[in-house]
Order: C-alpha cells, then sequence, then structure tokens
C-alpha cells in the first residue's frame, strides 16, 4: 500500500486535478477532464482500494485465535473480499465506461458507478458483520473459554478473600 501510495504521489499531474472554482457559485469546484485525471493514478488507486480491502480481510482473519481459524472461516471470509473486490471493480470499471462513451445507465436513482459505489459499499461489509454475529459463539468467544473465564475469575475472587 505504502508503495502503492508514493508511485500516486509521483505520478505526473495533470492540470485542474483538484477541481478549480465554479464560475457560477462561489466555493463550488467543479473538476477537469476526469479521464486525464484518472490517465496516471487511475489503476492506482484501484490497486490501493483492492489491497485495503484485503488488508481489512486479513486483519479480521488475524483477529481470530489461532485455535479457531478453520477452513470455513477462511472460504467465509474469502467469499467476502471476493465480493468487495467485485464491487470495487464494478465501481471502477463502471466509471471508466462512462469516461469512455460519456454515456451511463441508472440504478435506483444514481449512475451505475455511482450505485455501486453507494450501495455496494456497505453491502458488501454485511457478510463481514454477519461471519462476526452468527460466528461469534465459534470463531470469537467459545462457551468453553468463557468457562475458562469464568474459572479465572472464581480463582481471583477465591485469592482475594
Amino acid at each position: 500500500m505504502t508503495v502503492t501510495l508514493i508511485a500516486i504521489c509521483l505520478a505526473e499531474t495533470v492540470p485542474d486535478a483538484g477541481g478549480k472554482p465554479h464560475p457560477e457559485f462561489p466555493g463550488l469546484q467543479i473538476g477537469g477532464d476526469g479521464a486525464a485525471r484518472l490517465q496516471h493514478i487511475g489503476i492506482l488507486g484501484f490497486a490501493f482500494q483492492s489491497l485495503l480491502l484485503i488488508q481489512i480481510v486479513l486483519l479480521s482473519i488475524l483477529g481470530v485465535a489461532e485455535r479457531y481459524r478453520s477452513n470455513s472461516l477462511i472460504i467465509y471470509m474469502s467469499a467476502c473480499l471476493a465480493m468487495m473486490l467485485l464491487i470495487g471493480w464494478k465501481m471502477f470499471s463502471g466509471h471508466l465506461q462512462f469516461l469512455d462513451t460519456n454515456e451511463t445507465d441508472y440504478f435506483l436513482g444514481f449512475p451505475t458507478a455511482t450505485a455501486w459505489q453507494t450501495y455496494g459499499t456497505w453491502l458488501g461489509a454485511i457478510p463481514l458483520v454477519l461471519i462476526y454475529s452468527l460466528g461469534f459463539r465459534k470463531f470469537i468467544y467459545t462457551e468453553e473459554d468463557e468457562r475458562q473465564f469464568n474459572t479465572l475469575l472464581a480463582e481471583k475472587a477465591q485469592q482475594q478473600e
């Protein structure tokens, strides 16, 4: 991710990459040529997003005790990652398609790429929440863990008496 960010920082800049003042509305910025802005950093931005999603999933797996990192957990997490990467790709490729054709379809009131971002980003995170919530007693804090914790609490209470 660091290398990707450095590559973005070192990439050739384009005029008005950060926008320019709107001619009618003070304080509002308008973008320049979208294709020109993505020419040198578009794929790097997509790569950074993908790496971030991979990092989120890997850190989520790392947060599970090693004894509970089963094949089923890895399969669930891999499926989540695949879905999140698909959403990211649809968002990126949809925007590139718009830049190429200057035409877009609409979904639930938004241009397709924006709809993927608006609806897909949070929908893509729901499976991770479900794995945590529904798999809590299997992957995070089992009944055996709870028994061991209660035993420790009872031993500590006896030591203090």
